[in-house]
């Protein structure tokens, strides 16, 4: 059987920390060839870019995609589209969905359904619980992402406020985990404390008042504990405080860090002040914070104390998030447009587009040790998503692909757009027409 091959001419490769121009020869799943002036003789499928600019696929390593159980919000079909036409070529998934992934037959039923129906890689973690632990251990470090620790409660019943189950976790996993670090006690306190200070009827501006700074430090600073005690690998997940950055180090390479951070596109984006405009719309744990906060988050992502960039993609219905602010589910939709609103950052020039490509392409990659993924070099796999970075649109209900139908972005003018995604060597993605389904593998990683 011939290969199938791409030759994709006059692009801009914005690769390691440097922009050269060049042309990429594709072949199968993988990238054969970076170089000036390819030829290739014999049947090929050209595509003149034209000084268009091409990145890694971005590796978002926070989404929940709500399958199975709760996809009346989304499943991973319809949310896997939505991530290959926002430049998102590989998602991890967490576990809290209807059952949760706290079994390992439970686990692999998510690896099947993705295996049908993702557009993008993919990969799952596995979930911890107060009473679990055997099936945790039995978790594949080569074929499973990582072990989630919800640290305080979020969306589902997944809390593991054990602090001997904790430590079981963090001495016995040899693998990576993840974990949403804010304290249940303080936030059960702050509740109380709220309704004294503001009365019974709670509204989302709230929000930072009860998932407060404290609650993200006394959690953070406690996984950081155990971590350092076990050796843990250890990553952090959507850090929102400026109490937490000094927590976390920029002086050791990542490929030897055992704990690391992300921080996610919405805090960097909103303030605490957006509540008044936004309300449920931006509730999420842990919660947005001001913009002292949201300052300190920016000086701590660009000074590479956080390595991760990701979206926390966490959709609800509409219907859901209109609810009174007590009843309304946490979590926004977000993975369709996590890149634009980096490059709309780039374009203020606040973060060079050298910089995106690092914290949310290659810094996954290096952290989760994914094979072969996460940079647009000869020999790994061909994800690969160009950019028209100029290209000015607006976000509004015409162009969303999520299932919710909804953004907290609507109304927002975006400049920069995806033009073509590539995953595994297959074009899934030409912008305006239809995405094409099942072309993701299954992510594989290493094991040292």
């Amino acid at each position: 059987m011939s290969k199938r091959t791409i030759l994709l001419k006059n692009a801009n490769i914005v690769n390691r920390g440097k922009t050269m121009n060049a042309d990429i020869l594709i072949q199968d799943s993988k990238i054969e060839k970076i170089d000036a002036n390819i030829s290739y003789q014999g049947n090929v499928q050209e595509i003149g870019l034209d000084g268009l600019v091409v990145i890694p696929g971005i590796i978002d390593d926070q989404v929940h995609f709500r399958e199975p159980g709760l996809t009346h919000k989304a499943n991973i079909a319809t949310e896997s589209r939505a991530a290959i036409m926002g430049g998102v070529t590989t998602f991890m998934e967490m576990p809290n969905t209807n059952p949760p992934a706290t079994t390992q037959p439970l686990l692999e039923a998510k690896f099947r359904i993705a295996s049908k129906t993702s557009y993008c890689n993919y990969s799952f973690f596995m979930g911890a619980s107060n009473d679990n632990l055997e099936e945790v251990l039995k978790t594949d470090p080569k074929s499973v992402c990582g072990v989630k620790v919800f640290m305080g409660s979020s969306t589902g019943n997944m809390l593991v406020d054990n602090f001997t189950t904790l430590e079981k976790i963090f001495s016995s996993s040899g693998m990576l985990i993840a974990t949403h670090c804010e304290d249940e006690q303080t936030i059960k306190n702050n509740i109380d404390r709220a309704k004294t200070k503001f009365g019974p009827e709670l509204k989302a501006d709230h929000h930072p008042f009860i998932r407060n700074e404290e609650a993200c430090y006394l959690s953070s600073s406690k996984a950081v504990a155990l971590a350092n005690k076990y050796n843990t690998r250890l990553h952090v997940l959507h850090i929102s405080t400026a109490d937490e950055i000094p927590l976390f180090s920029n002086s050791i390479p990542l490929a030897e860090k055992r704990i690391t951070s992300e921080v996610c596109v919405h805090h960097l984006h909103f303030s605490s002040e957006d509540y008044k405009i936004k309300g449920n719309l931006i509730k999420c744990n842990p919660s947005i914070k001001n913009q002292t906060h949201r300052n300190a988050l920016w000086n701590a992502l660009l000074n590479d104390t956080f390595d991760v960039v990701a979206t926390d993609h966490a959709p609800h219905t509409w219907e859901e998030k209109a609810q009174p602010y007590i009843n309304a589910p946490a979590g926004l939709p977000l993975v369709q447009h996590g890149l634009n609103i980096m490059l709309n950052y780039y374009h203020e020039g606040k973060i060079s587009l050298e910089k995106i490509v690092e914290k949310m392409c290659h810094n996954p990659a290096i952290c989760f040790r994914i094979g072969d993924r996460g940079f647009a070099e000869e020999g790994m796999f061909a994800d690969l998503v160009v950019l028209d970075p100029n290209k000015k649109w607006i976000i509004d209900k015409s162009n969303i692909a999520y299932k919710c139908g909804w953004s907290p972005l609507e109304g927002m003018e975006c400049k920069g757009e995806v033009s073509y995604t590539f995953v595994n060597g297959e074009l899934v993605y030409k912008n305006g027409e239809e995405p094409i389904q099942g072309k993701g593998l299954r992510l594989r990683f290493k094991v040292n």
